[in-house]
């Protein structure tokens, strides 16, 4: 699994750093960031956790995108 945080929407609620703080932090801009693309996979469960618990629905899996744009 990969994921990865917009920017553009994040409002920096730290959530998903709560959630999940081994796969995401809370930047000095105040915006979430993933610590690593590739959600190694002792925390899949937690990043699938923060990213639907993330309530400006700013994190997403790269991979997911590419497939909606092939379709």
């Amino acid at each position: 699994m990969k994921v990865k945080v917009n920017p553009d929407v994040c409002i920096g609620c730290g959530a998903c750093q709560a959630i999940a703080p081994d796969v995401f932090e809370i930047n000095d801009d105040g915006i979430a960031q993933e610590i690593s693309e590739e959600v190694k996979e002792e925390f899949v469960e937690d990043a699938t956790d923060a990213k639907e618990g993330c309530p400006v629905n700013a994190i997403y899996d790269p991979e997911d995108v590419v497939e909606e744009q092939a379709a």
